[in-house]
C-alpha cells in the first residue's frame, strides 16, 4: 500500500515496513521514528547506519548477531529503541523486518 512520509508517497506492508528501500531517506526516516515514538540522536544514525550497512551485505539480523558483532553496544540499542528495538531499528532504517523479530 502507499502511505505519505515525510510528503513522499512510498510503498510499505500492513506493518508499516518500507517495501522498496530505495525509497529511504533521512526525511523518511525521521517521519517513520516520529511514529514510533523515537526521537533520532548521533547514537540512532550510528545504529541506523550499521543495520544498513548489514542488510546491503544480505546478513541476518538478529538481536544475538548485534550482541555478537561488537559494532554496537546491545545495552544502548535497547536504551535507543525501547519496545522492540530491533523492530523499530529496522523500520526506521527502512530494511523488511527482520525474520528474526516475531
Amino acid at each position: 500500500m502507499e502511505k505519505m512520509l515525510a510528503e513522499k508517497p512510498v510503498n510499505v506492508n500492513e506493518e508499516g515496513y518500507l517495501l522498496e528501500f530505495a525509497q529511504w531517506d533521512k526525511d523518511i526516516a525521521n517521519a517513520i521514528a516520529v511514529e514510533e515514538k523515537v526521537e533520532l540522536r548521533d547514537d540512532h544514525w550510528k545504529a541506523i547506519e550499521w543495520i544498513q550497512s548489514e542488510f546491503k551485505k544480505d546478513s541476518p539480523l538478529s538481536i544475538r548477531g548485534i550482541k555478537n558483532s561488537g559494532a554496537l553496544n546491545i545495552k544502548e540499542f535497547y536504551e535507543l529503541f525501547p519496545g522492540g528495538p530491533l523492530k523499530k531499528a529496522s523500520k526506521i532504517a527502512g530494511i523488511p523486518k527482520p525474520k528474526s523479530c516475531i
